[in-house]
């Protein structure tokens, strides 16, 4: 399968926004919007997320648009994040990703988060070099509860 990054698109957003409103892809991401089905605070936040000095690229299978993935926040404290539609699950789309993002975005450190039962998240990570240094709690929308996460860095 070839996996590559572009700039999103304007038509990429209604894609991106059936893939964040599958329930079993939510449950697994957990650190979610409140509503994900609400489109206009979708909508609001990905216009501040492409006028931020975030990098944002579409993910692309075999042509097709299959998800998202980006690095944002302050120099010193970025993270990456992703996500795949749940129909390239295990496919190793993720991991293709995160590693073309990576190499497009020398900065250092990287850190992330995830739910720590979301395995396959974390193997993605671990592939691409990133290492657990915390763990934490915090609020998961998706779950309606507190949930146990964890940090990950990607050392300079």
């Amino acid at each position: 399968m070839d996996v590559v990054l572009r700039e999103v698109h304007d038509s990429d957003l209604p894609v991106f926004f059936r893939q964040m409103n599958d329930p079993e892809a939510l449950r697994m991401a957990a650190f979610t919007a409140k509503d994900p089905a609400d489109r206009a605070a979708f909508d609001a936040r990905w216009e501040r997320i492409r006028a931020s000095d975030a990098v944002t690229r579409t993910v692309l299978a075999d042509g097709d648009v299959v998800g998202s993935a980006a690095v944002y926040g302050e120099p010193g404290e970025r993270e990456v994040t992703y996500w795949v539609d749940r129909a390239h699950w295990g496919r190793g789309v993720a991991t293709a990703a995160l590693r073309a993002l990576l190499a497009e975005v020398p900065e250092r450190p990287l850190y992330a988060r995830t739910a720590a039962d979301n395995t396959g998240s974390r193997r993605v990570l671990e592939k691409c070099g990133f290492r657990e240094t915390a763990r934490a709690t915090g609020y998961a929308p998706a779950r309606g509860e507190e949930i146990d996460e964890v940090v990950l860095t990607l050392p300079g």
